[in-house]
């Protein structure tokens, strides 16, 4: 018999489940065809208990978009050095975030979330909006590098961090992502990175700055 103590964890345990019954099938089906009777199929727990953990469909994407942004936000993702150069720099949390690009499950469920997108933009602009509260490890590392003076972002760190990441997504997630190419080598992934942050600190770093 479980003991009160048990349950929070056998509660976590049935929603991180369900959470990954409803990527597969979302997955494998499309968000139209993906109903709530299948993804409690699928997790092995009753309907009722996946209405326990969402309200529905929509609460689901949402969970799974929150998984996708959580992903993309390393935690072990180095913090700014002011002692290092910011090539080095830039290049390590490029790598990092190359790897997750290339990983084939991040990637089936990018398409998921473009195509619910497409289909209903309003919901997913109120979804990624509440995701996007959170400032990313990018983002973050730019503002450091621009307080201590080594980079000049005109005061807009976010501007700057989506520059550099359409950079790189136009090598390594939207080709991949909308036109089925394959994944990038580890020799593309560096050529992608290092062009990418050369031209990044071209345009944004403090002449004598980026090697130091």
């Amino acid at each position: 018999m479980e003991s009160n103590a048990d349950q929070p964890r056998l509660t976590d345990r049935k929603r991180a489940a369900i959470v990954s019954a409803a990527v597969e099938e979302f997955i494998a089906s499309g968000y139209d065809a993906t109903s709530m009777d299948r993804i409690a199929a699928r997790a092995g727990v009753s309907k009722r208990t996946v209405y326990n953990h969402f309200d529905g469909k929509d609460a689901l994407f949402a969970a799974i978009l929150h998984q996708l942004w959580t992903a993309s936000q390393s935690d072990d993702a180095p913090s700014y050095d002011p002692r290092s150069p910011l090539r080095a720099q830039l290049l390590d949390l490029l790598a990092r975030k190359l790897n997750l690009l290339n990983d084939a499950a991040f990637l089936s469920l990018a398409r998921v979330a473009i195509a619910e997108g497409i289909h209903s933009p309003e919901r997913a602009r109120e979804m990624v909006g509440k995701l996007g509260e959170r400032e990313e490890d990018l983002t973050r590392w730019i503002r450091s590098a621009a307080a201590d003076g080594r980079l000049n972002v005109a005061s807009d760190p976010a501007f700057a961090a989506q520059q550099l990441h359409g950079i790189v997504k136009g090598f390594a997630f939207w080709p991949q992502v909308t036109m089925g190419q394959s994944p990038l080598s580890k020799r593309e992934q560096k050529r992608v990175a290092e062009a990418a942050v050369d031209l990044f600190l071209a345009g944004y770093g403090v002449p004598d700055s980026s090697s130091k």
